[in-house]
């Protein structure tokens, strides 16, 4: 971690836009972010957001955590989602065996023992899921939640527990007990009625897993998981904003209806993204991506090869939102949700230097992660 000062053309801060600021950082932490006067230091030509927060990240790089849940895995999906933005991320694991969660929450811990700054903790998407919504999750892996899952869950060496789960499949009363061990439950991959959801949602869930897909849907007599999601305005809902997750006219209702303090921008991202393979292994079975759709062999939906500034990017020009709406659903939200916007995502005093640095045509120059040149892109 560099002390080091250095000027920028502007910078979105937490308090909005500020022209020729002056960024002061100490011990991998923001001290101050003021007008330059005169002063002089290292300036960067460009634009200054902070660095992007995904909360959904199955793999990259060539990997996946399920088929491989070490730390060098971790370190390669990093690696990989750096180059786009990405500071700060929970690696995701899909529905699986036992043994394979208690790996990779092992290799999470290792990842945060060992100082990886950009993992700040887990999401666990399944296994308890509804098996008719089950999307391409492992059908024979879904099961009811048990004493060591619940155990696993409340491990205090993980960071953030994010926990994707069906309350069709888990009872509200354990659904208050795992908020009540300080575990943040996303409901996902359900065929919940909207009473069940509104349940879940007052047993303390506060979110919902890449809203409109594999859930219930929004029906004139059967509001559904969709409707409840968007008339609840306290809870919070990812989006995979690739257009082939979520047709871009809801992703607009949805961002219109919750606002951007409460959708915040996920990739779902495979092994693919930032690799150059467009055949990936999937357990028994591949994914293939062609013209960026990521399925199966039958042709199912298989998560994403988006990565995250991309999907700022198709905010922006897609659905007409400023780069500032944008960023914020992608860094400040997810940060917020998870209660950690006074360490990430967002240009404040005491936060950490988690930096984008893009040009005047939108594209990675660099990235900081706590004050240190990570990756150099276009401007190197």
């Amino acid at each position: 971690m560099t002390d080091r000062q250095f000027t920028v053309d502007n910078a979105l801060t937490d308090s909005g836009w500020i022209q020729q600021p002056l960024v002061s950082i100490s011990a991998g932490k923001i001290v101050a972010i003021e007008p330059a006067q005169q002063k002089q230091a290292e300036h960067f030509t460009g634009t200054l957001l902070p660095g992007l927060f995904d909360l959904q990240v199955n793999g990259g790089g060539g990997q996946l955590l399920n088929l491989s849940p070490t730390l060098q895995t971790i370190e390669q999906m990093v690696a990989a989602h750096r180059q786009f933005g990405t500071t700060a991320m929970l690696p995701t694991l899909i529905t699986d065996q036992y043994s394979v969660m208690q790996s990779s929450a092992d290799a999470v811990a290792e990842a945060l023992d060992s100082g990886l700054e950009e993992v700040l903790g887990v999401h666990f998407e399944g296994p308890f899921l509804n098996q008719k919504k089950k999307g391409v999750h492992p059908e024979h892996f879904i099961r009811s939640i048990s004493d060591r899952e619940l155990t696993l869950f409340c491990r205090k060496d993980l960071g953030k527990v994010l926990v994707t789960l069906a309350p069709d499949n888990v009872s509200a009363d354990v659904i208050k007990d795992l908020v009540g061990q300080g575990i943040h439950v996303c409901l996902g991959h359900s065929n919940a009625t909207y009473e069940q959801t509104c349940a879940a949602l007052e047993a303390g869930a506060t979110g919902f897993t890449h809203i409109y897909n594999a859930m219930s849907p929004l029906q004139s007599r059967a509001p559904g998981m969709v409707g409840a999601a968007l008339a609840d305005k306290s809870s919070f809902a990812g989006l995979v904003l690739d257009h082939y997750h979520v047709h871009p006219a809801a992703s607009r209702f949805a961002i219109d209806c919750k606002g951007i303090d409460k959708v915040f921008l996920v990739t779902d991202a495979m092994a693919h993204v930032g690799s150059q393979s467009d055949e990936l292994p999937y357990f028994d079975s591949v994914i293939r991506r062609q013209n960026n759709k990521l399925t199966t062999p039958d042709g199912t939906l298989a998560g994403s090869c988006l990565d995250m500034w991309q999907a700022v990017l198709n905010a922006h020009r897609d659905l007409g939102l400023s780069l500032q709406d944008a960023v914020i659903m992608a860094a400040k939200t997810p940060a917020s949700y998870l209660g950690l916007d006074n360490v990430v995502g967002s240009i404040k005093p005491g936060n950490r230097a988690d930096f984008i640095l893009i040009n005047q045509d939108l594209a990675i120059d660099k990235v900081f992660v706590a004050g240190d040149i990570r990756y150099n892109g276009a401007g190197a």
